[in-house]
């Protein structure tokens, strides 16, 4: 709902006198709050519900969290605007350590995301690491209750909320590299919505809008679902942009990371590159199973 009343804000401060409803709508993602991702079809679940509303036309837009977003769209859909991204970094938040080093051996720590508990895993293979689902409130609530030493959420929720605070220590790429998309808020609609589209100009942001779509054509070139362990990021700065990736099996065992850097306009090619890259590696014999 912060996402939308964001988009709502920016959409009618970007074209006075439009007026932006807000249609409220759950999600199989936000109904099943046990289930892990990965066996529910991945983080797709957060947005099939409102990509029928747009098929439906009940809906103009859909505002979606990038990282949620599948590869591919379903036929006449379309990402017509990515605004402005905030924080991609994953955050640990603990309430008695300052940091992911400093915690003891067997600190029960608690994410939804296998790609981030398998990549942690590789940074701390001591600590233990427990499926969290929920909202914010409800995963903050079970760490302050005293199920888990600490959690693991996006840097760019948190903030989003007034949640900063909460942050014990932002994990930099190197460990934990965030998913294709994460920090980023997306606007789907209908591909023959000129109208609609014609608006979205004015609230998209180039930049941000160029790295996520170099990102996410490194996990739709391995034919990824969001519940596999894939990992996509691009930075852009001084006309420069650098793509990095990483691909896992779902136990973790076999690993692959590849980065690619050059000027901004080859980021296309360079997330080419990367996609063929990992798999002339073996990428795809290590998602294939767990597909």
């Amino acid at each position: 709902m912060w996402q939308a009343h964001y988009v709502k804000s920016a959409l009618e401060q970007a074209h006075p006198g439009l007026q932006v409803e807000i249609m409220g709508m759950t999600t199989a993602g936000d109904r099943n709050k046990t289930s892990p991702l990965s066996q529910m079809g991945g983080k797709g679940v957060f947005v099939k519900e409102l990509e029928t509303a747009l098929l439906e036309k009940r809906a103009d837009i859909a505002v979606h969290s990038m990282k949620d977003v599948p590869a591919v769209l379903p036929p006449g859909l379309e990402l017509a605007a990515i605004c402005e991204r905030e924080d991609p970094r994953d955050a640990l938040v603990t309430n008695n350590f300052a940091s992911l080093q400093d915690m003891p051996a067997g600190a029960r720590i608690g994410s939804s995301s296998l790609r981030r508990r398998l990549q942690l895993r590789q940074s701390r293979p001591d600590l233990t690491y427990l499926e969290l689902r929920g909202n914010v409130d409800t995963r903050l609530r079970k760490l302050d209750e005293g199920d888990f030493e600490g959690i693991i959420l996006a840097s760019a929720g948190l903030k989003r909320l007034g949640l900063a605070h909460r942050i014990s220590a932002a994990i930099e790429p190197e460990i934990c590299l965030p998913s294709a998309g994460q920090g980023a808020v997306g606007i789907e609609c209908r591909e023959d919505a000129a109208a609609v589209k014609a608006l979205l100009v004015a609230i998209n942001h180039v930049d941000t809008q160029f790295g996520v779509t170099c990102e996410r054509m490194i996990s739709s070139g391995l034919g990824a679902s969001c519940s596999l362990p894939i990992a996509a990021f691009a930075r852009i700065a001084d006309g420069q942009i650098t793509i990095h990736s990483y691909v896992s099996d779902s136990q973790g065992s076999t690993t692959l990371r590849v980065v690619r850097s050059g000027p901004r306009q080859l980021g296309i090619d360079l997330a080419r590159e990367v996609t063929a890259e990992l798999i002339a590696k073996g990428a795809m014999a290590l998602i294939t199973p767990a597909a």
